[in-house]
């Protein structure tokens, strides 16, 4: 795909980069409201917590098994039409799911409502990593970035808390069906980017597991790329295990939902403070700034251990938001800058799938360990082997000379 005519450094020129832009705003504004939705909705169906948890297995398990096929899709085939037709299956499933709670039918039907949904999401995600590329060149690959990122911290922000209104005043159902139609307005948005077409493909042209074993072999060849994706698969599972599964329980004893909701919206904050000023400022070096950095992203969990202030903890969170920002939209240039374009989806889905993987693995083993250890033992711990993580990929040295020019 040619990214011929487009403005370096101002994406914000490009037609088809706003409305991109508007489309995956309003399709990040929906999916932000939907966990909150989703949970509250569940519950007010069948007042059990295992039934909430089956429905969100039901959509993740999914979503990673289809992110590898999803990244040979999003290069094989022009991005834009691709996020068209996902974010399409997507909202149609949330009505299915908006349906299912408003007309109060069997739980059981949310199963592969969930299930159809995480795949559309597993054949997005890869498209979405590689789509900058297509509409932003040179330095606007990290403005488009920074913009992005802005629109996504911001979501999450204001997301949760419309859904929150939203489902105490007309039920999660409807909550659901706004998200609903946030996935089908953005399909409209995305049908209008008009992507130049792919050259036409010749018979007996490259089978897709032939671009698959492609896309396998440029990510385990290039240690700068597996490295940081082996860090996050330590830090993810460890992350995830410890803040989400025994944060709420630390907190439930310690600064109460009051302060822990104050906590989760301080990092927030940072995060969207972080993309907005990456809009403008660049480092020619950026990764060992931006995994040195990330380090400090595990603190939060070791003061959770110790038993840490709503204050220290905000403090806390608010600057792992920040670096944590600051690396995403750092890695994301890096990305569309160094790996060649017609293999970007392939390259970032292998890059999501194997740093997803391990995040059931520290959900599942966190609560067992927590028991056999102490909760917080575990937190100390695995905060200090999350930092530690982030700053192994730095001993690679292709890793440490790639420049932003």
């Amino acid at each position: 795909m040619s990214s011929a005519g487009l403005a370096s450094g101002q994406p914000l020129r490009s037609v088809a980069f706003r409305r991109f832009l508007v489309g995956q705003s309003i399709s990040l504004a929906g999916s932000a409201m939907s966990p909150v939705a989703l949970a509250f909705g569940v519950l007010e169906v069948t007042n059990s917590a295992a039934w909430l948890s089956a429905v969100t297995t039901a959509a993740l398990v999914p979503m990673v098994a289809m992110l590898l096929l999803g990244g040979g899709i999003a290069d094989r085939y022009r991005r834009d039409t691709v996020l068209c037709l996902t974010s399409l299956g997507a909202g149609l499933t949330q009505v299915g799911v908006a349906f299912v709670l408003l007309a109060h039918q069997h739980p059981a039907f949310l199963l592969p409502l969930s299930a159809l949904n995480g795949i559309f999401q597993g054949l997005t995600k890869p498209a979405l990593r590689g789509i900058v590329s297509n509409l932003a060149v040179g330095r606007g690959i990290q403005q488009a970035s920074s913009l992005l990122g802005s629109v996504r911290n911001a979501t999450r922000i204001l997301g949760p808390t419309v859904a929150g209104l939203l489902t105490a005043s007309v039920g999660g159902g409807w909550a659901i069906a706004a998200d609903a139609a946030s996935f089908l307005l953005a399909a409209a948005f995305f049908a209008r980017m008009s992507l130049p077409d792919l050259p036409r493909r010749t018979a007996g042209g490259t089978t897709m597991l032939a671009e698959l074993r492609e896309g396998w072999g440029y990510f385990s060849s290039n240690p700068w790329i597996w490295s940081v994706t082996s860090a996050f698969a330590v830090f993810n599972a460890l992350n995830m295990g410890v803040w989400q599964i025994l944060g709420p329980v630390i907190a439930n004893a310690t600064i109460g939902a009051e302060g822990w909701g104050l906590v989760l919206s301080a990092r927030g904050v940072g995060a969207l403070l972080a993309s907005v000023v990456m809009v403008k400022l660049t480092v020619r070096r950026p990764m060992v700034p931006a995994l040195s950095s990330m380090a400090m992203a595990a603190v939060p969990l070791i003061l959770l251990g110790a038993g840490a202030n709503t204050f220290w903890l905000a403090a806390a969170a608010f600057v792992a938001g920040v670096v944590s920002e600051f690396f995403t939209v750092v890695w994301e240039t890096v990305n569309n800058i160094q790996v060649p374009e017609r293999l970007l989806s392939r390259v970032g889905a292998q890059d999501e799938f194997w740093s997803f993987v391990p995040i059931p693995i520290g959900q599942l083993a966190t609560p067992v360990l927590a028991a056999a250890f102490g909760t917080a033992t575990i937190a100390v711990t695995g905060g200090g082997i999350a930092a530690v993580a982030m700053l192994v990929p730095l001993l690679v040295p292709s890793l440490r000379r790639i420049e932003i020019k």
